[in-house]
């Protein structure tokens, strides 16, 4: 890492034990920039891990399930979200510095236990990374097959990795605007899907709920509805990355708080509603679901849009697709290089990914997440796409693994806060309906962790076993090297250390605090 406390001299003045060591704008643990704006985390809470997942892979979802499964799917792994979202928000908002929940797995359970949350959670984003940048080389060889699907990656690879160079600041503000984009896209999907299922669409008939009777509600009973929380996990994966980003955030006191309470509006907006309208409009037995010639044809929105008399409104989905592209990639090599970042600089990865340069920013780190996007490359032979396919698929169930990690960290954050004497009024902010949800969240997610993969065993089926369930024994694996090479232990609650890690928002005034602000003055504190 760049920039430590012993070099604090070159930011300026600083007295680290009064307090004003929180007001530099690098990170003295991570050597990280906080450069990101309370409205880019907004944002980014809101919509900015919405990628081709939710508006393609929904159409396999729904040729598995069926309209109704895809809403109680959605539903339920959303009703899991908000719960994780709620320890995250507790935890980050009052450690929001270097580490996000894997430092806080090292300090709350034992070192061992935040090297395996770490390593998986950066298994979902070289995966989704990987998956993305697929994505997005295939839309632009369906409009044009001159360059190869290997030429298009290439030139992407190295776009993407010059932008993430630039800094966090225009990560942030280009993740701001692109979200935007998407918002507006969903929306008037909406419309016209409302507008569509009425009849107001001239030479198109009034659907209504037609697809809900056929080919049905349910496709495939309840194995279809099973189907679709695997879908679903890999969809909501992003909800938890604000803990990611608050390092870098200049007001993590104002911003995670927002971020976190946005969670129920985007589970009701996003997910829910895409669910409902793509099921409205499409019927589960397209063929163009599971065959499409390109990954537009997949999306449930192209179907519904071609369906309604505009052959050419392939072209329009794929362009909003290739928008959601562009901002997932740039999320994914963002959370993943981070997630390593902050690894590295804890002993968990080789060191020199911990780096940061003068600016903050964690070059190697960078470098080495866009990496691992290369095994898009796989789907580009036949003979490798299904090796392709298992390493994408690793993403469903190592979501639910960091969510139990992360409802587990908060138990014993709590009960270490309790043990030591501290106040659950004093916390600056409090988890809803405590202790009910974060065991909620525990339980349900190691359910799912085991259940996922269940209809690979009638019939039988090694390959997909293997993929379900082996990061199941990876993660043990990963703890128990990790444990016995360094010699970690499991902390006793007395042990616990609830102060480091704690700091106060970058442009915080020098004024009484408890006092309430004017609504113009949060809007010019959050622009």
């Amino acid at each position: 890492m760049s920039i430590t406390k012993k070099d604090s001299a070159a930011l300026g003045p600083l007295d680290v034990d009064s307090g004003q060591f929180d007001f530099q704008e690098i990170d003295p643990d991570s050597g990280v920039k906080r450069g990101l704006k309370t409205r880019h985390l907004s944002m980014m809470a809101l919509a900015g891990i919405i990628g081709p997942g939710l508006l393609v892979g929904s159409g396999g979802a729904l040729a598995n399930g069926g309209p109704a499964a895809l809403i109680i799917g959605f539903g339920l792994i959303g009703i899991v979200a908000f719960s994780i979202m709620q320890s995250v928000g507790e935890l980050t908002t009052l450690y929001p510095s270097g580490g996000a929940f894997t430092k806080l797995a090292d300090r709350m359970v034992d070192p061992a236990f935040g090297a395996a949350v770490g390593w998986s959670y950066f298994i979902i984003w070289f995966t989704v990374l990987a998956n993305e940048y697929n994505v997005v080389s295939s839309i632009l060889s369906f409009w044009s097959d001159k360059v190869p699907l290997w030429g298009y990656f290439l030139l992407l690879w190295s776009a993407f990795l010059g932008f993430q160079f630039l800094g966090v600041e225009s990560f942030g503000e280009a993740e701001f605007w692109l979200a935007l984009i998407k918002v507006a896209g969903l929306i008037a999907y909406y419309i016209f899907a409302i507008i569509y299922a009425s009849g107001g669409v001239i030479g198109a008939d009034a659907i209504g709920f037609r697809y809900w009777h056929d080919p049905g509600a349910f496709t495939n009973g309840f194995a279809g509805v099973a189907k679709v929380f695997v879908f679903a996990s890999t969809f909501y994966a992003g909800v938890e990355s604000v803990a990611v980003a608050a390092t870098e955030t200049k007001n993590p006191g104002v911003a995670v708080p927002l971020a976190i309470r946005q969670v129920f509006g985007r589970i009701i907006f996003v997910y829910l509603g895409a669910a409902f309208f793509f099921g409205l409009t499409c019927p589960a037995n397209a063929n163009g679901l599971i065959h499409g010639a390109s990954r537009a044809l997949k999306s449930p929105m192209t179907i519904a849009i071609q369906n309604a008399g505009w052959e050419g409104g392939v072209h329009l989905i794929n362009a909003f697709i290739l928008v959601t592209c562009i901002s997932a990639i740039n999320s994914s090599i963002y959370i993943a290089s981070r997630t390593v970042l902050f690894m590295a600089q804890d002993g968990k990865a080789p060191k020199f990914l911990g780096r940061t340069d003068k600016r903050g920013v964690p070059i190697p780190a960078i470098i080495f997440a866009n990496l691992f996007g290369a095994l898009a490359l796989l789907n580009v032979s036949s003979s490798a796409a299904n090796a392709y396919d298992y390493i994408v698929n690793l993403s469903g169930v190592s979501t639910f693994i960091v969510w139990g990690a992360i409802s587990f960290i908060h138990i014993r954050f709590r009960s270490a806060w309790q043990a030591q004497g501290y106040q659950v009024e004093d916390l600056p902010f409090k988890s809803l309906w405590y202790p009910w949800n974060a065991w909620f969240g525990l339980i349900a997610n190691v359910v799912l962790t085991l259940l996922q993969g269940w209809t690979t065993f009638a019939p039988f089926n090694a390959g997909n076993f293997v993929d379900a369930y082996i990061l199941i024994p990876v993660f043990g694996i990963i703890y128990v090297v990790f444990k016995l090479w360094n010699k970690t232990r499991f902390w006793r609650l007395d042990e616990i250390d609830l102060q480091s890690g704690r700091r106060r928002d970058l442009e915080e005034v020098e004024e009484d605090n408890t006092k309430p602000q004017s609504w113009w003055k949060r809007l010019l504190k959050s622009v």
